[in-house]
């Protein structure tokens, strides 16, 4: 899977890359809580999928979905086709939105979390990369506490690291500076 041509793009141009932009954090927010329980291979697979589905990932637009949108994507094989993980899109687009709304934007919030720069790691190998930390579990209670679905600190983790809140580049990989 690692050298799948997607797989090896994704990391080398996106995963750990510091993203500042709001529209990117909720795609990461949508993709991460689809993978529960999934590998990441099977959503980056479905991105696209995803981008067509939920609007270009554009949370106003998302936000206003209705039961009948939501019942037209349970049968979109271009992505994961879970009730719950459909409806938690929906219901963290709103969340989102309120987040923007009282902090301004949902990337001060998030990088609140890392102190506003990236936590920077060297593990040795990937067996060394823990899959929650602190901050993933401060990240975690904070949307959790604001109503956001599929947020425990597991997830919020790999966002971090995806968003590159964190960067757990493995010694040895070109991207560990």
């Amino acid at each position: 899977m690692t050298e799948e041509p997607l797989y090896v793009r994704y990391h080398d141009e996106e995963w750990g890359r510091p993203v500042h932009e709001d529209r990117t954090l909720f795609e990461f927010l949508v993709l991460e809580g689809a993978q529960a329980g999934l590998s990441w291979w099977t959503v980056l697979q479905k991105r696209e999928g995803y981008r067509r589905a939920f609007a270009g990932f554009d949370p106003e637009r998302v936000a206003r979905f209705r039961p009948a949108r939501i019942e037209a994507l349970l049968q979109d094989p271009g992505i994961v086709r879970n009730r719950a993980k459909v409806t938690s899109a929906v219901q963290n687009a709103q969340a989102f939105l309120e987040v923007q709304r009282e902090q301004g934007s949902f990337d001060a919030f998030a990088w609140s979390f890392v102190g506003g720069k990236p936590i920077r790691r060297r593990p040795r190998t990937l067996k060394q990369v823990p899959p929650t930390t602190p901050e993933s579990d401060a990240f975690s209670a904070a949307l959790r506490a604001r109503g956001f679905k599929f947020a425990g600190s597991t997830i919020c983790y790999a966002f971090m690291q995806a968003c590159g809140l964190v960067d757990d580049h493995v010694q040895g990989c070109f991207l560990a500076r």
